[in-house]
C-alpha cells in the first residue's frame, strides 16, 4: 500500500510544477498600495488590470467611510453564529430585500462566500433522480457543485445552443426514466473568454424542454443591462433566469454574495443550502458596506458609464491593432497570443518590469497548449491614458515573441523543465 503524500510529492499537477519559477511573481503576486489603476509591484509602479473592481468602488472616499464605521460599531465578528441560529439581523434582511428588487426577483438570501455558496445551491436543487445540463466552460464553482450531484450530469459545448439541444433532449428521456427534473446551468458572463452567456436562446428552449435555469452571474451584475441587474437584463430575459446568482467580490468590490428567485424558491433554500445553515453569517461591516455600495449602483450610473468608455477604448484599440480578443461581450478583455509557457513567463516580466502594466497570465491547462492569454479588467477607475500606454506595450510585446526573442531569453527555463 502506497502512502498518500507519495503521490502528492511526486506529481504536483500542472500548474505546481512551475511553482519554483512562477511562484511569487507570476502567481500568488503582491500588489501594494490602494486599490486602483495604478499600484506598485515589487516597488515599481504599474497600471493594475488584474483587479476585478469594476466600478472603482474599493478605494473610494465613501465606501471606506463606511466600512470604517462599521467596523468600529461592530467589529469583526458580529453576528456571531449561522443565520438560523443567532446570526440574523434586520440588515441582513434589509440587504437580501434589496438586492431582489435590484436584480427584479421576488426574494433573494445572503451568502457568505460566493464560491461555496452556488456549490450548496447545487447541490440543494437538485436530487439523485435530477439530471444537470451545464456549459463545458462553467466556472470552477459550478464544477465542483456539479461534483456533489449524485444524479446524472450533462456537459454542453461552449454556448453551443444545438449541443444544449441534444443534451436535453437526452436528459429528458432519462428524467423521464427517474421521475426526476432537469437543472441548467450557465453564465451570465464567461470569465476568461468575457462572452456572455447565450441566455436569450437557452430561454427559447423552454417552449420545447422543461427546465429550470441557474445562471452565474458574477461578472455580470452591476456592469450589464440598462440599470446593472445584468446578463438577463441586457438580453431581456431576466424573468425567465429561475435562480439568480451574483458576488459582491468583482462590481461591489467587497465579500459576500446571493441568490435571487421567486419566494418559495428562496424559502427552500434558506432551509436547505448547507453552506449556509452550517458557516458563520456574514459579518455585519460586510453588509453595512454592501449596502452602501448597491445603493452607488442604483444612483449613480456614471460609474458603469465611464467603466464602459474604458473598456470601448481598450477593446477597440486592441482590434484595430490587430490582437485577437476573441468573442468577448463584456468587460472582460482577453488578448490571444501564440506561445509556449516559457514565453509566456519571459513576456509577462518584459510586461511588467519595461513597461509597466500589470495584467493576469492564462496558460496550460486552462487554455490549450500553444496559446498565452493575457486577461485585461477595465474599471472605472482606469483612464484613457492608461489605456494608450498599454497599447503601446502590447505592441511591442507581440513584435518581440513574434521575433523569437522571448525563446531565447525562455530556453534555460524551457530546458529545466524539459519543455
Amino acid at each position: 500500500m502506497k502512502d498518500l503524500f507519495e503521490r502528492i510529492l511526486a506529481n504536483k499537477g500542472p500548474l505546481g510544477k512551475w511553482a519554483s519559477q512562477a511562484e511569487g511573481y507570476f502567481v500568488f503576486p503582491k500588489l501594494e498600495g490602494p486599490i486602483s489603476n495604478r499600484m506598485k509591484f515589487q516597488g515599481k509602479d504599474v497600471i493594475t488590470w488584474s483587479i476585478n473592481d469594476y466600478l472603482g468602488l474599493a478605494n473610494l472616499p465613501e465606501i471606506k467611510k463606511i466600512d470604517g464605521e462599521a467596523a468600529a460599531e461592530y467589529g469583526a465578528a458580529y453576528p456571531m453564529g449561522a443565520r438560523m441560529m443567532s446570526g440574523h439581523t434586520e440588515f441582513h434582511e434589509q440587504l437580501e430585500q434589496e438586492c431582489a428588487a435590484f436584480v427584479q426577483k421576488e426574494a433573494a438570501y445572503l451568502l457568505n462566500f460566493g464560491y461555496q455558496g452556488i456549490m450548496s445551491c447545487i447541490d440543494a436543487l437538485v436530487g439523485k433522480d435530477d439530471i444537470i445540463v451545464y456549459d463545458v466552460d462553467s466556472h470552477a464553482c459550478i464544477i465542483d457543485g456539479v461534483r456533489l450531484h449524485m444524479g446524472k450530469r450533462f456537459t454542453f459545448k461552449h454556448n453551443d445552443i444545438e449541443s444544449l439541444e441534444l443534451n436535453l433532449e437526452r436528459a429528458t428521456k432519462m428524467a423521464e426514466q427517474t421521475g426526476g427534473g432537469i437543472l441548467v446551468i450557465s453564465e451570465g458572463v464567461f470569465g476568461m473568454r468575457g462572452e456572455q452567456g447565450k441566455l436569450k436562446e437557452i430561454v427559447a428552449l423552454k417552449k420545447k424542454f422543461t427546465f429550470r435555469l441557474l445562471v452565474d452571474d458574477a461578472h455580470g451584475f452591476g456592469t450589464l443591462g440598462k440599470t446593472g441587474a445584468g446578463a438577463g437584463e441586457e438580453q431581456g430575459v431576466q424573468d425567465d433566469i429561475d435562480v439568480y446568482f451574483a458576488t459582491f467580490a468583482k462590481s461591489m468590490a467587497s465579500i459576500g454574495a446571493f441568490l435571487a428567485a421567486d419566494q418559495g424558491i428562496i424559502d427552500y433554500l434558506k432551509y436547505n443550502l448547507r453552506s449556509q445553515m452550517f458557516a458563520k453569517s456574514l459579518p455585519m461591516v460586510y453588509v453595512k458596506g454592501a449596502l452602501k455600495r448597491l445603493d452607488m449602483l442604483r444612483t449613480q450610473p456614471e460609474l458603469k458609464a465611464k467603466l464602459w468608455e474604458n473598456v470601448d477604448a481598450l477593446q477597440n484599440g486592441l482590434k484595430e491593432k490587430g490582437f485577437d480578443i476573441g468573442s468577448t461581450t463584456s468587460c472582460v478583455t482577453p488578448v490571444y497570443l501564440n506561445g509556449s509557457i516559457p514565453e509566456a513567463m519571459a513576456l509577462v516580466k518584459d510586461l511588467r518590469e519595461n513597461h509597466g502594466i500589470f495584467c493576469s497570465i492564462v496558460v496550460y491547462p486552462v487554455i490549450p497548449k500553444g496559446l498565452i492569454l493575457l486577461r485585461l479588467i477595465p474599471t472605472a477607475s482606469h483612464t484613457l491614458q492608461d489605456v494608450e500606454e498599454t497599447l503601446t506595450a502590447f505592441s511591442a510585446i507581440r513584435e518581440r515573441l513574434e521575433n523569437g526573442t522571448y525563446k531565447r531569453l525562455s530556453a534555460a527555463v524551457a530546458a529545466a523543465m524539459g519543455e
